[in-house]
């Protein structure tokens, strides 16, 4: 898995949980839920860690195999629910 030096000096410093889902959130690249490009060519790509029964959401460089950031999407449920309205 490829990652930035932020991700790996600052967000597993700051999300220490996030060590053991490594490998889900490698996952991410090619198996996702949902996936949002953003506006500086990165893109958005939502995972469901069922063990936690929760949405990570990765965020993956523009070359898309680089892992940036990685967090817990506390809102991502809620938005589904409003779209399927």
């Amino acid at each position: 898995m490829k990652t930035t030096p932020y991700f790996r000096n600052r967000t597993l410093r700051d999300r220490p949980e996030l060590q053991k889902y490594l490998k889900e959130i490698a996952d991410a690249i090619d198996h996702y839920h949902e996936i949002e490009q953003q506006t500086d060519g990165r893109t958005r790509r939502w995972i469901y860690i069922s063990d936690i029964d929760k949405y990570i959401r990765v965020i993956v460089e523009a070359d898309g195999e680089t892992i940036h950031n990685a967090f817990q999407d506390r809102t991502y449920t809620r938005q589904q629910k409003r779209k399927d309205l």
